[in-house]
């Protein structure tokens, strides 16, 4: 903890006092982490090109991905690797809080990077089994959800916070730990289904991270949580460090991930981003404004359930092809027309959750 060594210099230099506050070292945390993914995902790339560690495009997508193959992948290593050094520059790791995220981020991480190693370096198109894959994104978050639940700090383990409304609160005694556990595995597997197209996922995360960061700064401030009506939550505002580290890397990653992307992800980005998305909508008490802020994420998963719904029942395909970022491929809109299109929706409904702070 940098931060720690930095503030006790005020003592003989007054500025040094900057460090205890959270929204400078959340500041730091941006730069810092956006500072690591820019400086080593070239040298990975690199890396992984010469032994050939790259993507395989599959045969059943579009015909204008094929193109595609070759491109460098797992390059989420480098997000999970900047926000944990950047954590423990500017983090508190002494925060509850902060450790139960890391530690999602280090299980959802390494469910996706299992997944990649199978793929890219055994070169098993498969990868990980779906029920397996499962079973180990059910099995990261119930350790989660048990942790938070159990956790001493929060007055609030077993509440549901309903948007808009300040006095809608629902008790959900132990069920709120299998509720818990479908947040984050759902959240995980959504952004990991909106990886298909170059910068469209990172660019998505960016902005629910940021929208997340504000959302737990106010219920982390006793002060404008009570004025605003939000679950006042002792400790939690920590983790606004936490969702600076990840807009930091998202936003280092999409240099090179922009069309046409240099560099993709893998499994172990999006699978690790997603699942800690869904850790901080469980800490926060944010789990249906999750919805709404990831709303282009949960489209994205629909697309795909109702597919497959549509295609046993009656045989017909409702989308000309899911996750729907490929049917409007297919409509004959540009890759990047459809990436800027959906991050403009995912901006307003980004604005949309931070509205239902003051409607309450």
């Amino acid at each position: 903890m940098l931060y720690k060594l930095l503030f006790e210099l005020h003592e003989f230099y007054s500025p040094f006092n900057v460090f205890r506050y959270i929204t400078f070292r959340t500041a730091l945390a941006v730069l810092t982490a956006a500072a690591i993914t820019y400086l080593l995902v070239p040298p990975l790339a690199r890396w992984m090109r010469q032994r050939g560690l790259v993507q395989q495009i599959r045969h059943n997508g579009p015909a204008n991905h094929r193109d595609k193959a070759g491109t460098p992948t797992m390059g989420g290593l480098v997000m999970v690797v900047a926000i944990f050094v950047s954590m423990l520059f500017w983090g508190d790791l002494r925060n509850p809080y902060v450790l139960v995220l890391l530690g999602a981020l280090a299980g959802f991480s390494a469910i996706g990077f299992l997944d990649d190693y199978l793929k890219v370096v055994r070169h098993n198109p498969q990868g990980l089994r779906a029920c397996v894959k499962f079973t180990l994104q059910v099995a990261v978050g119930a350790a989660v959800a048990v942790v938070l639940y159990l956790n001493p700090y929060d007055p609030y383990t077993d509440v549901l916070s309903v948007p808009f409304f300040k006095k809608w609160l629902f008790h959900l005694s132990w069920f709120y730990l299998p509720f818990a556990v479908v947040v984050m595995a759902g959240a995980s597997n959504a952004v990991n289904l909106t990886d298909g197209i170059d910068g469209l996922a990172i660019g998505l995360v960016a902005i629910a991270a940021l929208a997340n960061g504000v959302m737990i700064y106010i219920a982390g401030h006793k002060g404008l949580a009570g004025y605003l009506h939000v679950l006042y939550l002792p400790r939690i505002g920590e983790l606004t460090v936490f969702c600076g580290a990840l807009l930091g890397a998202s936003l280092g990653f999409l240099w090179y991930n922009a069309y046409p992307a240099d560099v993709f992800m893998g499994d172990v980005g999006s699978l690790g981003l997603g699942g800690a998305l869904g850790a901080l909508a469980v800490a926060s008490k944010q789990e249906i404004i999750l919805a709404v802020v990831g709303g282009i994420f949960v489209a994205e998963t629909l697309s795909v359930v109702l597919q497959v719904l549509s295609f046993k029942l009656t045989g017909r395909r409702l989308f000309r092809m899911a996750p729907i970022h490929h049917h409007f491929e297919l409509k004959g809109w540009a890759e990047p027309k459809v990436i800027v299109r959906f991050w403009i929706v995912g901006i307003m409904l980004a604005l949309l959750s931070l509205a239902t702070f003051k409607v309450r």
